[in-house]
């Protein structure tokens, strides 16, 4: 069935369920071959995703850190490989997500009309780099200074640490999804304002309320007990309040 007659309504149920499939197939095949391709560049993918654990980082150097290094030690058999697995897939899903988002479109398209094609277009697009930008951030930044802090931190200059590489990947993986989501909130922001249900005058009024959150969710990013890490991370949620509600006022 072709754009043309899904767009003038002659597909009928059974159609849309073929071409989901179809979607749905053409955006796996595409992740499969991303992740091998990252899978096969395995020294590249890990040369990158490990750079954070020593003082020659880039955020290191600029900032003046001490020499460091932060020693990884794996503990089980499959460990490794499935670490090296999920990492490949992650790599491929980040490096395809453009097409991956513009197959959903193409197929919701459709029965959107101009205007709302329009509006859709732009929430996407914008929602997607807010999400790099939130994962950029967190690599760059936040992430290391986590890593630094906790890495390092001993009770007792006899008790060493013994890091995992599970719990190095798994704290990474995991903050670059929340710093993603989080960077989401001038686009939610936005729609929200579009659809009439907050407005610039009701975020000003809870701006006091919304630092606090901005510091409870900073907290829970990152676990350290430093206010410089924890500064670092609450500033830049809180400009994405501020833009938020200019965001809104024009909205």
């Amino acid at each position: 069935m072709s754009e043309q007659d899904a767009a003038t309504g002659s597909m009928t149920f059974w159609d849309h369920l073929d071409e989901l499939r179809s979607v749905i197939i053409r955006i796996v095949l595409v992740v499969v071959v991303a992740a091998a391709v990252a899978f096969c560049l395995k020294e590249q993918l890990f040369a990158i995703v490990l750079a954070p654990r020593t003082s020659d980082f880039v955020t290191y150097r600029l900032m003046g850190v001490e020499p460091f290094s932060i020693h990884l030690m794996n503990t089980g058999l499959t460990e490794q490989f499935m670490i090296h697995l999920k990492t490949a897939c992650y790599a491929g899903v980040l490096a395809v997500s453009p097409y991956i988002i513009y197959q959903l479109f193409r197929f919701v398209s459709p029965a959107l009309y101009d205007n709302e094609k329009k509006y859709a277009t732009l929430l996407c697009t914008s929602g997607y780099l807010m999400f790099m930008l939130g994962t950029a951030i967190n690599y760059l930044l936040i992430f290391p200074l986590t890593v630094k802090f906790l890495g390092t931190y001993q009770v007792s200059p006899d008790v060493a640490n013994m890091l995992t590489l599970q719990s190095y990947m798994d704290t990474l993986l995991t903050m670059n999804l929340v710093m993603g989501i989080v960077f989401e909130l001038p686009v939610v922001s936005w729609l929200l304002g579009r659809m009439g249900l907050i407005n610039a005058k009701m975020m000003q009024g809870m701006r006091r309320h919304a630092v606090v959150a901005i510091l409870i969710v900073a907290a829970v990013i990152t676990p350290t007990t430093d206010a410089f890490t924890l500064f670092v991370v609450a500033l830049p949620i809180w400009l994405l309040y501020e833009l938020s509600i200019v965001i809104v006022r024009y909205a």
